[in-house]
């Protein structure tokens, strides 16, 4: 995409793929829903990342953290999903690489599984093949990590003021809801609300904005050669514009309404590069620093670059559940969000 900041680039799309390798896909795209998800959620998206990127890639919807099972935490469902990913490879001994396509929480979900399944440079598995353009990078579990999409994901977590628009800002209300999150999501909401307090160690999203003992969760959002956060600019109720996009609230951008024919939702893109250290306090020292969780969470999160798309339906019929418009979870009730999944596809490297 490059730096889209400042100008129009919604007509825009990726330089076309080279030709499909010998033997069929390469290229392996894992999708994940959200909470009390299922496999279903992604069913308009998957089919038409088959029918647009035709034999180019092999889509899988995650299946091990359906329904219930997605209320058993972050790190619980990240190590299924990662261990989901791992059978799914071994099955393909032709895939290179991966990316990974996540809705809501299953942004967060995915974020864990790469940490586990992360390989450092010049690491990776027996017979892999060694496809990596950058050594340095690293790879995933052997494979070049390629896309890393987020859609709607509260990447600094539900805690917020605002982050949760439901509960409509106010301070008493969101108070209160961290104190009973835990009776309707269990360990999950826990987790979300930053409320989690493990052995004592900090809340778990905190530890995912760095590399922690075996868990690489940094380095391997860094192995990408792109993130992608995918936000509603309003009228998502579950999560807010903030935490989605990974942006404070003075960093929130003015948008108008798109002009585009092709991606009439699409209202504000950027690239927001990475942060070094000297901008960007190290993670382990902010206990140190006077800065709030959230805060924490935000430098964590820049220190690797991010492609940003702000998206609006605010002139929709069903704007009131853009969370799910922004997925196209139900292709009747929700296809106005089409043009999202169609810029995500346009946009997708191969």
């Amino acid at each position: 995409m490059g730096d889209l900041a400042g100008r129009d680039c919604r007509e825009e799309a990726a330089a076309p793929a080279p030709a499909p390798a010998v033997g069929g896909p390469d290229h392996l795209v894992i999708m994940v829903h959200g909470i009390v998800g299922s496999t279903a959620d992604w069913k308009y998206g998957a089919e038409q990342f088959h029918k647009l990127l035709e034999d180019r890639v092999i889509v899988h919807c995650s299946n091990s953290n359906m329904h219930k099972l997605t209320l058993d935490g972050i790190d619980v469902m990240g190590e299924r999903l990662a261990q989901e990913v791992i059978e799914e490879i071994n099955k393909r001994p032709q895939i290179t690489k991966i990316s990974f396509v996540a809705h809501s929480v299953g942004g967060l979900v995915a974020r864990y599984a790469i940490g586990r399944l992360y390989r450092p440079p010049g690491q990776s598995l027996e017979n892999s093949p060694q496809s990596l353009t950058d050594s340095n990078r690293g790879n995933i579990h052997g494979l070049d990590a390629v896309n890393f999409i987020t859609v709607a994901s509260p990447h600094l977590g539900s805690r917020g003021n605002k982050q949760v628009p439901f509960l409509f800002g106010v301070t008493a209300i969101e108070k209160f809801a961290c104190c009973i999150i835990h009776f309707i999501f269990r360990r999950t909401g826990k987790h979300l609300f930053l409320t989690d307090n493990d052995d004592g160690k900090p809340p778990l999203l905190q530890l995912m904005v760095d590399d922690c003992e075996d868990l690489r969760f940094i380095s391997a959002l860094q192995a990408f050669q792109r993130r992608v956060a995918y936000s509603n600019v309003g009228y998502d109720h579950i999560v807010g514009w903030r935490t989605s996009s990974i942006r404070g609230a003075s960093e929130l951008p003015k948008w108008v309404d798109s002009t585009s024919k092709i991606y009439p939702h699409i209202v504000y893109e950027e690239l927001s590069k990475a942060e070094t250290l000297d901008q960007c306090a190290d993670v382990a020292d902010m206990d140190k620093d006077n800065c709030t969780l959230e805060e924490r969470l935000l430098r964590g999160l820049k220190r690797v670059s991010w492609e940003k798309v702000d998206v609006s339906f605010h002139n929709s019929k069903a704007r009131s559940a853009a969370h799910s418009v922004i997925q196209v979870k139900d292709p009747v009730v929700h296809s106005e969000g089409a043009d999202v999944i169609k810029h995500m596809i346009d946009h997708f490297v191969t």
